[in-house]
């Protein structure tokens, strides 16, 4: 419908000029002595027309010849654009399937295009530390370097990650501390940064960084506590030995972090060996009311020093809420023979191993009747500990 009404329109405006011009008896006069042109006007509007058609048509085949060099050039760095941006997702996606020569081979033609070349580079390092090659990889990335206005945090965090990944942690730590200074610490960071300082057992930073993760929701509790339990775990064997330094480094540890059992009696063991029972015992029976384990309950017998008399009162209340419990039995006889109390601490050795025969019970009641000189039956317990023994 269009189309025919334009073609109407044209139709109208030819009969309109045709009447016009059939009307139209003026005449245009040309003098240039000695000649003389005399023409009809409507002849000469025709000239008039054609000649601007003309002279607009050579106008612009002129301006389309002297601009085909930028065309020409626009046309070659477009293709070219194209192909980098082509040869860049061609090496994202044979990156992340796992064509990692593939991947560095279209991530090098996308940086010779000049197409992003920051990420070309960076896509490049990655694909040639998935292959193992460390030269390529140091090589794009002093090339990623070079454009560092275009993708300078990501430059330091795949610097990162890859470095942590190859083991070269002080390197990865370097690269968190450039990027630190210059955004602030993030999640992605941040974990790395945890990863790096556990490979080098700095162990106060690692448990820095997890209660950063975990304050910023990045971890959850349980998936915090190993790492921070881990961290307190290496902390107190660095102290080994020093009880001054164990007592002060258990009195900075937040209340929620000592609830675990197995670094409570880690701590436990530590400073008894390092002499210092009575706080030892104080933690072990802190832990105790909060939460049974009949492991502490064990070492609490082992705690030298302090009022055993007072200890084997608290074991005996722990032992009416928990009558069968072999590891307690063990240690309440382990103090009774402490204290010389020769009858009861041959009573709870027999009483643990009516609940369970274990080594140790029988190599404590064997101790004890060569201690009263009663040979014979020291050396039945001997022979049922060893039997015990052949049979485990």
């Amino acid at each position: 419908m269009r189309t025919l009404l334009w073609l109407l329109a044209l139709f109208a405006l030819a009969v309109g000029v045709s009447l016009a011009a059939g009307y139209n008896d003026g005449y245009v006069l040309i003098v240039l002595p000695p000649w003389r042109v005399d023409l009809s006007l409507n002849f000469f509007i025709v000239l008039l027309v054609g000649g601007f058609v003309l002279g607009y048509g050579l106008l612009r085949a002129i301006a389309t010849t002297l601009r085909l060099p930028r065309v020409v050039r626009e046309y070659r760095q477009r293709k070219r654009r194209e192909k980098g941006i082509r040869a860049l997702r061609d090496a994202v996606q044979q990156l992340f399937e796992g064509r990692y020569g593939h991947a560095l081979k279209n991530a090098a033609v996308s940086h010779a295009a000049g197409e992003v070349p920051a990420l070309s580079a960076l896509v490049a390092a990655r694909a040639a530390h998935f292959l193992r090659d460390a030269g390529r990889e140091e090589e794009w990335l002093r090339r990623a370097a070079e454009h560092d206005d275009e993708a300078h945090a990501a430059r330091h965090m795949t610097e990162a990650e890859l470095h942590v990944d190859s083991r070269r942690y002080d390197d990865a730590l370097q690269a968190l501390n450039a990027l630190q200074e210059d955004s602030g610490r993030r999640i992605a960071a941040l974990r790395l940064a945890l990863r790096a300082h556990r490979g080098l057992g700095r162990w106060d930073d690692v448990l820095k960084v997890a209660r950063q993760l975990e304050k910023h929701r990045a971890l959850t509790r349980e998936a915090a506590a190993p790492l921070k339990q881990r961290a307190h775990l290496e902390n107190l064997r660095i102290r080994e030995g020093d009880a001054r330094a164990l007592a002060a480094y258990w009195a900075v540890i937040p209340a929620e972090e000592r609830r675990a059992v197995r670094l409570v009696a880690a701590a436990a063991r530590a400073l008894i060996a390092a002499g210092d029972g009575a706080l030892a015992q104080r933690i072990i029976e802190h832990q105790i009311e909060d939460e049974w384990d009949s492991e502490l309950a064990e070492l609490y017998a082992a705690c030298r020093g302090g009022d055993i008399l007072a200890r084997i009162s608290r074991g005996e209340k722990w032992l009416e809420k928990h009558p069968e419990d072999a590891r307690l039995l063990l240690a309440l006889g382990r103090l009774c023979r402490e204290q010389q109390l020769w009858g009861k601490a041959q009573s709870y050795f027999e009483a643990s191993l009516a609940v369970g025969p274990n080594q140790d019970a029988y190599a404590e009641l064997a101790s004890l009747f060569a201690q009263l000189g009663r040979t014979d039956e020291s050396n039945r317990a001997y022979r049922d500990a060893a039997a015990l023994c052949r049979q485990a």
